[in-house]
């Protein structure tokens, strides 16, 4: 099962779309299980947010304009412009302001800051491909992406998130961390979204919640 090794930010939108949208994921998820289990590969279509957070990492390092990528990738992919058109627009909102109020040094982190953590009775949640800087000369920030348009990433669930990349990577601190809703182009942290102190019980009361529907959908598939 793909939820026993999940992806924070494929969890975090499981966990709070609607219901019909929740029900669709899962049944999607499933059938891919299905395909993949009797050697059909995987057929989710490949990743279209992967190529555009790489260029807007490289964005960000100084390596290539996103506007102009974003042309490139709409150019050999015509299916995906929308999409492509308003990660870019809600990346840049977010990066130049921020980087306007701000106005101070920053360097690239170069390490492949990543993670996994388990939750007991449900699976593990990888925390992977992160965008890292060094602002001025001792502060961090090890931002971590939400690409889905639907739902949009709310203060619950952005206090989830912090709290599991709080929990799970090593060498930073819970005030490092940011949670990035790309197209929305906002960004979360503790100083706008502090943690409650139910974190932990209520990410693993969904995760698990989600879980076992899955496990009740599959046997439909039996």
């Amino acid at each position: 099962m793909s939820f026993e090794l999940i992806g924070l930010g494929k969890l975090l939108n499981a966990m709070y779309a609607s219901n019909s949208q929740r029900i669709t994921l899962l049944r999607s998820d499933i059938r891919s299980e299905i395909k993949k289990a009797e050697g059909f590969g995987n057929s989710t279509g490949g990743d279209f947010y992967g190529p555009f957070w790489a260029d807007a990492k490289r964005h960000v390092a100084g390596e290539l304009d996103l506007r102009l990528a974003t042309i490139a990738r709409i150019e050999s992919n015509k299916g995906r412009e929308r999409l492509y058109t308003i990660l870019k627009d809600g990346f840049l909102l977010w990066w130049e302001e921020k980087r306007r109020l701000r106005n101070v040094p920053f360097s690239v982190i170069p390490d492949n800051i990543k993670a996994r953590f388990e939750i007991a009775g449900a699976g593990t949640v990888k925390v992977e491909n992160t965008l890292s800087i060094t602002v001025g000369d001792t502060g961090h920030r090890i931002i971590y992406p939400y690409f889905c348009e639907d739902p949009s990433l709310c203060d619950e669930a952005a206090r989830l998130g912090l709290w599991l990349m709080s929990k799970s990577i090593e060498g930073y601190a819970l005030q490092d961390m940011r949670l990035l809703d790309i197209i929305k182009g906002r960004s979360f942290s503790t100083l706008d979204t502090p943690l409650a102190g139910n974190e932990e019980k209520l990410f693993a009361d969904k995760y698990k919640s989600l879980v076992s529907e899955w496990n009740a959908l599959r046997a439909e598939y039996a």
